[in-house]
């Protein structure tokens, strides 16, 4: 039985989340391989359904050591508000399209990603879609620092589940 479920979000579920998905399932894996994990990602938007990862974000990821080829994107729903314990968007305005989503008893379930990195100064993961291929590379830096504050604080809280508090800590 998997202990924690964690949805990663962005608008498209083209760039960022896939991206997000596919660095903490890799980190997890080496870093906590005893944790059990329910991973995936999604988009607020169906712009991109059914469609691989953007090829650039393929790219970073595959020269640092990590796969998003199986990837496929997919829409946000309702229902996801049950299956995972924590949702977790890339920027405000993705943010608020989830809150809208979340059924009212399952809005505490969605948090900034990076709220598990305090010390960085920006609180929202850009959008690299119509840059170039230092800003893919700075996004894949951005969401490895959260999966690394991400793990810290599920190695931290074993126990939790979808009644326990899932807030990060250090918010």
């Amino acid at each position: 039985m998997v202990a924690v479920r964690i949805l990663f979000v962005c608008m498209g579920n083209f760039c960022r989340s896939p991206t997000a998905e596919g660095v903490f399932r890799s980190l997890a894996a080496a870093l906590a391989p005893g944790l059990e994990l329910g991973i995936d990602s999604a988009g607020t938007h169906g712009y991109h359904v059914g469609d691989a990862p953007d090829a650039r974000s393929l790219k970073v990821a595959r020269a640092r050591g990590v796969d998003l080829s199986g990837l496929r994107a997919r829409q946000l729903t309702a229902a996801d508000f049950d299956a995972f314990n924590l949702i977790l968007v890339m920027d405000r305005d993705n943010l608020e399209d989830a809150l809208r989503v979340a059924p009212p008893m399952r809005r505490d379930r969605v948090h900034l990603l990076l709220d598990f990195v305090p010390d960085q100064p920006l609180r929202e993961v850009p959008d690299p879609y119509y840059g170039g291929l230092p800003d893919f590379e700075l996004v894949f830096d951005l969401v490895e620092q959260a999966a690394r504050g991400l793990l810290e604080h599920l190695v931290a809280a074993p126990g939790l589940s979808a009644k326990a508090d899932a807030t990060p800590a250090h918010r």
